[in-house]
């Protein structure tokens, strides 16, 4: 079984992914962050340093489903190589912090690989907005992130919702997370698990 769960920075992805995978007694794919060798000077930087971090996140999320498909074990990916093209590659070239031609070729690296991915069997969409993706980074304290502009999150958000709408690759489940507290409130994690094993129940594809 293959998992995934898709979100704007700072929806709950890393935390959902791990609290699944440990009620299930799965393995867990975290995203690579903080030893993202990238992360820290695209934020200071964005132009600079746009079409580096994409190729770095895509192929480590490239790696990561070819391990998962090899490895046998069911697995929760936290965030999909689907999200890295369609969300934050678009962002950045559609709000001119990469060149048309960076991104074209990014473009074409994805889609080769793309011959070599299959679809997770969940994906787990975790909606939210602003200010609570505003409250969970502040929350986590990362310093690399405590400057993300607004704008930047808010025009990501829209990037998920037309992704989202256009999905058809595997069945999906998606859940506001805006009044939900899945870590502090036993009542909310028990409704986003129980909606998690309602799809899971279903036929696959």
């Amino acid at each position: 079984m293959h998992l995934a769960v898709a979100g704007n920075i700072g929806a709950g992805k890393t935390t959902l992914a791990k609290r699944i995978a440990d009620h299930f007694g799965w393995h867990v794919s975290f995203e690579s962050v903080e030893d993202n060798p990238y992360l820290a000077d695209f934020y200071e930087d964005m132009p600079r340093w746009a079409f580096h971090l994409q190729i770095y996140f895509l192929n480590n999320r490239f790696a990561q489903v070819q391990s998962v498909r090899k490895s046998g074990i069911s697995t929760v990916q936290d965030r999909t190589i689907y999200e890295d093209a369609h969300i934050f590659a678009k962002n950045l070239v559609d709000s001119a912090l990469m060149s048309a031609r960076d991104y074209e070729n990014y473009m074409q690296v994805y889609s080769s690989m793309l011959e070599y991915v299959k679809p997770p069997d969940l994906l787990i969409y975790l909606r939210a907005d602003l200010p609570k993706l505003q409250a969970q980074i502040r929350k986590r304290g990362r310093e690399f992130e405590k400057d993300i502009p607004a704008t930047y999150l808010d025009t990501l958000n829209d990037c998920y919702e037309q992704w989202i709408a256009n999905y058809t690759e595997s069945p999906l489940l998606i859940i506001d997370v805006n009044d939900l507290d899945f870590v502090e409130s036993q009542v909310d994690w028990a409704f986003v698990l129980a909606e998690v094993e309602k799809k899971l129940a279903y036929p696959k594809r």
